[in-house]
């Protein structure tokens, strides 16, 4: 069997998911094995809203931006990611003939990791202490159980949250798990899918999209990154440095975004 390809997308309201959908099934119908991760970060910023208990983030002293997960953010997370976006997504690629598993990290232990005993954070110029963050990193992805499906010709369909090692539901950084994922599956490619066109040089300027340059420039670009790209190169980064030969982070906005950006629309980070 050809090693996968893994494709992130995130959950931003100007993806357009049913291309990538589509892109991906074509991928999988032609015989290439796959692996897709999902976001749904704006479905959840609604529902939670909805629900009378909306999102906050917080920011590391490294300017790193993440949700703040407390238990009830947990179980919403759990909801809209696990069961409204991900069974929706499956039931899309059935209907293109695909067959697809939706899971979560969690089943199986797909990604485990450790939970954060605290985490640091910055709020109004100041270093606080957080103890009560279901937040973690994803340390060992579950191969077995994802070699198994792949080789019976299914999709794997996966989302956060991931396990951690006390048994816990824990939020993981998508970007992240999926680079964790094409590291241990030895994929050749890790497409990352965002609402921009890529690294831009000077954000918001699309037309200033840096299109390549080699792994070993990462941390010098990073200066650049706005927002939730830092993540998408910090996952990069991990991903190369498990083997991944080729990392593109895209535009999920076009049609076609995967076979845009498996040729090289974007920004192409080689090994």
């Amino acid at each position: 069997m050809n090693r996968p390809i893994v494709v992130k997308v995130g959950g931003g309201a100007d993806i357009a998911l049913d291309c990538v959908i589509a892109d991906v099934a074509a991928l999988v119908l032609e015989g290439g094995p796959c692996v897709l991760v999902h976001g749904g970060a704006q479905e959840l910023d609604v529902i939670s809203a909805a629900l009378g208990h909306p999102p906050r983030f917080v920011t590391s002293p490294g300017g790193h931006t993440s949700r703040r997960t407390d238990r009830e953010t947990l179980e919403i997370f759990e909801m809209v990611y696990c069961g409204k976006i991900n069974k929706k997504i499956v039931e899309t690629f059935t209907r293109r003939g695909v067959r697809a598993v939706g899971l979560s990290g969690l089943d199986g232990g797909i990604w485990q990791g450790r939970r954060k005993d605290r985490i640091r954070v910055i709020e109004d110029g100041k270093v606080k202490v957080l103890h009560d963050d279901y937040t973690g990193t994803v340390e060992r992805v579950n191969v077995a159980l994802l070699e198994q499906l792949l080789h019976e010709r299914y999709l794997p369909v996966l989302c956060p949250p991931a396990l951690s090692h006390g048994g816990e539901a824990i939020n993981v950084d998508g970007d992240r798990a999926a680079a964790a994922t094409a590291a241990a599956l030895n994929a050749p490619t890790l497409i990352i899918l965002t609402g921009v066109p890529g690294l831009l040089e000077d954000f918001p300027d699309e037309t200033s999209l840096i299109r390549t340059f080699p792994a070993d420039r990462i941390h010098h670009h990073m200066s650049v990154a706005r927002g939730r790209m830092k993540k998408k190169l910090l996952g990069a980064a991990e991903a190369i440095a498990g083997g991944v030969t080729r990392v593109v982070i895209g535009d999920g906005r076009l049609d076609h975004p995967v076979k845009r950006a498996l040729a090289g629309n974007g920004t192409v980070i080689d090994a």
